[in-house]
């Protein structure tokens, strides 16, 4: 069967979840603001569920329409063929969003398509009452300048619970952005690679399974392997054949924090993740980092300092490590801050900055490309 499927990530991210599928050989790429759609069957689903690495979910698209009123969103899901997806006894909650659009009340869009998949689904197989007490499909929908599209959540949990890391030090950065931010630094594994801020080890981890090509969801499971209108053969086909394509080499690759609370976490959650070998870490303060490379690159996310009394502290943490950084020879940076001030702070204009986003902060990503 083919499949229309879309990729929601982070704004800013569009292109490298494009450039992501590409690689992956999807058919009908097409980047549009905050999401990514593709084409394919059920095996480039389990594909791009267990390789992706910046996008945040993927969803199956059920159907499309035009809905400026309730009745025409009534009307629009019920004329959808969501039988061929959802049986008689599964579960099926309904969230969504809508912008730009005449139908705004969530709330109001949510139980009106609900109400619409109880009707058709009761006319399709003759029954009134659902237990929805068998599989869990998370219907989710989303309506953009009166265009309504019903999608099913094929992932479950958020493609960035990578499953490494249960334990957080402070406000952490997601896997997917970390990902992003180490494939936007151009790390492939040959060159030496730095996170003197590495909190619980995300940038690291991210890093090492990156330069092993290892992919990210080999190790969890997702909503649609349990979905009875699909096919789980090829989920375990898909997983049997990802370590074929993983590399075997010497990384260097150095994590470092202040703490010694949030190193040893790191330590942990990269044993988790299966790179615990690749990966050198240490306690060292980052503002007397003087670490020699030929050629290497540091990634990595300080604290913003969103409070005021830590906005003070981050600006000299900013400086401080500014210093430190511009005594150095050979190493790249790239850094994530939301600090509206932080070139100031650090000592320098950034070689080039991209707005990206952690969670709900607006940032930048400052390169300094020496």
């Amino acid at each position: 069967m083919n499949l229309r499927f879309c990729a929601p990530c982070h704004f800013g991210l569009e292109g490298l979840v494009a450039d992501e599928l590409r690689r992956l050989d999807m058919p009908g790429v097409a980047a549009e603001n905050g999401r990514v759609r593709f084409e394919g069957t059920e095996e480039e689903l389990a594909k791009a569920c267990i390789w992706l690495r910046c996008a945040e979910r993927v969803l199956v698209e059920v159907g499309s329409f035009t809905a400026r009123t309730f009745d025409e969103l009534f009307e629009g899901v019920k004329a959808l063929p969501i039988e061929d997806y959802i049986p008689k006894n599964a579960a099926f909650p309904v969230k969504g969003h809508s912008i730009g659009s005449k139908l705004f009340s969530v709330s109001d869009c949510q139980s009106i398509i609900k109400k619409a998949m109880v009707t058709r689904l009761s006319q399709k197989y003759g029954i009134s009452w659902f237990p929805e007490d068998g599989e869990t499909m998370r219907v989710q929908f989303s309506i953009m300048d009166d265009v309504c599209t019903i999608y099913l959540d094929a992932t479950g949990d958020g493609l960035h619970k990578r499953g490494y890391r249960p334990a957080h030090v402070g406000a952490p950065l997601s896997e997917t952005l970390a990902a992003a931010m180490v494939i936007l630094s151009r790390y492939r594994g040959r060159d030496d690679f730095c996170d003197p801020f590495c909190g619980s080890g995300t940038l690291p981890i991210e890093a090492a399974l990156i330069a092993k090509n290892r992919a990210p969801g080999l190790d969890r499971g997702f909503a649609a392997e349990e979905w009875s209108c699909f096919d789980r053969g090829v989920w375990k086909k898909a997983r049997e054949e990802a370590p074929s394509r993983e590399y075997n080499g010497d990384y260097r690759i150095f994590a470092s924090d202040i703490d010694p609370e949030a190193v040893q976490i790191s330590k942990e959650n990269a044993k988790r993740a299966g790179v615990d070998g690749c990966i050198e870490f240490s306690q060292a303060d980052a503002t007397k980092f003087d670490r020699k490379t030929e050629r290497g690159v540091i990634v990595t996310n300080p604290p913003y300092g969103e409070r005021l009394m830590e906005k003070r502290q981050a600006e000299a943490l900013y400086t401080d490590f500014g210093k430190a950084y511009f005594a150095l020879e050979n190493w790249k940076l790239f850094l994530l801050s939301s600090h509206t001030e932080f070139e100031r702070s650090f000592g320098g204009a950034a070689d080039k900055k991209r707005k990206l986003y952690n969670g709900m902060i607006k940032c930048d990503l400052y390169m300094y490309l020496k």
